[in-house]
């Protein structure tokens, strides 16, 4: 748990040298699915961050004070122990047992929060709390301030300032430890061998749901968590549905089968998509887009390197893409000009709308500035983040051809994208997902066998 709790420290330190207060960070709740039937339970990903604590109803409260002589303070809220609830749901910490294993100062009852965190904020300058996240705590935190409020006359007065705990730890997770990305490197591992499978397993006849069964199989028969997302298992013409739910449309000979699926593993996420042909060989026309596709991902991942900035993989895949829009007929040359025309006046956007990368982290799409941080300045303002080690992102260039008069027929309804994680280091980058195939030599020879 010594992760965890350096980074609770490094959070105290931040609320500190601001002049000290107190934060309160929960984590998800329980979701109702339909009638008393619960969604899959999954713990907030900011309280996780700070905890490695996985259990539902539960608060982390940090209490820094700014004068550095006085101790800071990591304190659990959690369930109690209750042999008969952990007969029906499983096992409970309980305080005591989540103090000693978790590396908290203090733990109490989840009902003990009335009695203490009151008390804190009364005697805390600033309130740290992702306000907007969730109204039920927003109403809590709001009814604690209120009742402070209502003591002035007392003496008692709520926090003065609000500052969102969410800045600072975006901040935090925006670089990734070595611990980190072990478990993201695992969670490709697992994401490839899934993708690796699903292609071995597509063959006409085969319907969408079956192929997403296969992922989720290979995803927990290696140890994953759950789907970091819901998979994307698009056959013919819904490859062009950029989040394609899988359905029951069977797979065809010719058809392509575009899969975006990723697991996630120790709570941090893959994101891999492979984009192949069910009847085991890409035709003339596919094969002419995948290339185009596959060398703008290769032109935007060697861009992501320690000291470039968010934005140049995704201008380098565009410049490719342009170029290769234009050469394939798919954009006139004499309406869309040259490339500088077709990128400058965003011609490419009708075959590919989207950006080329996000973070990726806890979440998979993950926190974290695209722009440098700048007190006063607004977003817009500001330039596109440089690039740092521990930084990850997903690199995914993709090409959309929707049926139109003026798109050569050939091309109808093919919808391409590979994507990988990356994480940058000091050098060259590193490709997380490199165990999945992406040449087409490569995949026709797996499907192939």
């Amino acid at each position: 748990m010594n992760q965890f709790a350096k980074r609770r420290a490094r959070l105290l330190a931040h609320m500190r040298g601001n002049g000290g207060g107190v934060a309160i960070i929960p984590t998800a709740r329980e979701l109702i699915r339909n009638g008393d039937v619960e969604y899959a339970y999954r713990h907030d990903s900011y309280f996780y961050y700070l905890s490695g604590f996985a259990e539902l109803d539960a608060v982390i409260v940090l209490v820094a004070d700014a004068d550095p002589g006085l101790a800071a303070q990591s304190i659990l809220f959690c369930r109690e122990k209750d042999a008969e609830r952990e007969i029906w749901h499983g096992f409970r910490h309980g305080p005591e047992g989540a103090r000693a294993s978790f590396g908290f100062d203090a733990a109490f009852p989840i009902a003990a929060l009335e009695q203490h965190v009151p008390a804190l904020l009364a005697a805390a300058p600033a309130l740290y709390f992702g306000f907007g996240r969730d109204a039920g705590w927003d109403a809590q935190v709001a009814s604690w301030l209120n009742r402070l409020r209502g003591q002035a006359r007392s003496g008692v007065a709520p926090p003065l300032v609000m500052h969102d705990v969410r800045a600072p730890l975006d901040e935090m997770r925006l670089l990734k430890d070595e611990e980190e990305l072990a478990s993201m490197r695992r969670a490709a591992q697992i994401s490839a061998g899934a993708q690796l499978r699903a292609m071995r397993f597509a063959r006409p006849g085969v319907s969408e749901y079956q192929i997403e069964a296969e992922l989720l199989h290979e995803f927990r028969r290696h140890g994953a968590d759950a789907p970091a997302y819901p998979s994307i298992v698009a056959a013919g013409a819904n490859t062009c549905v950029l989040h394609h739910n899988p359905g029951a449309t069977v797979l065809r000979q010719g058809d392509l089968l575009l899969i975006d699926a990723g697991c996630e593993y120790a709570s941090y996420a893959s994101d891999i998509t492979r984009t192949f042909p069910v009847g085991g060989r890409y035709s003339s026309a596919q094969r002419t887009m995948y290339e185009i596709v596959l060398a703008a991902q290769l032109a935007a991942i060697a861009q992501v390197r320690a000291g470039k900035r968010f934005t140049d993989p995704h201008d380098a895949a565009v410049r490719v893409l342009a170029q290769g829009m234009l050469d394939s007929g798919l954009l006139d040359k004499h309406k869309s000009g040259s490339i500088d025309d077709v990128v400058g006046n965003g011609d490419y956007r009708r075959f590919f709308m989207c950006r080329t990368s996000h973070w990726l982290g806890l979440d998979v799409h993950d926190v974290g500035d695209y722009r440098e941080t700048a007190a006063g300045i607004a977003s817009a303002g500001r330039p596109a983040r440089i690039l740092r080690p521990g930084m990850t992102l997903t690199v995914e260039p993709g090409i959309y051809i929707r049926p139109a008069a003026d798109v050569p027929e050939q091309y109808w309804n093919i919808g391409i994208r590979v994507e990988d994680d990356v994480a940058v280091t000091a050098g060259a980058c590193e490709v997380l997902s490199r165990d999945v195939p992406k040449t087409m030599a490569e995949i026709e020879a797996i499907m192939a066998r």
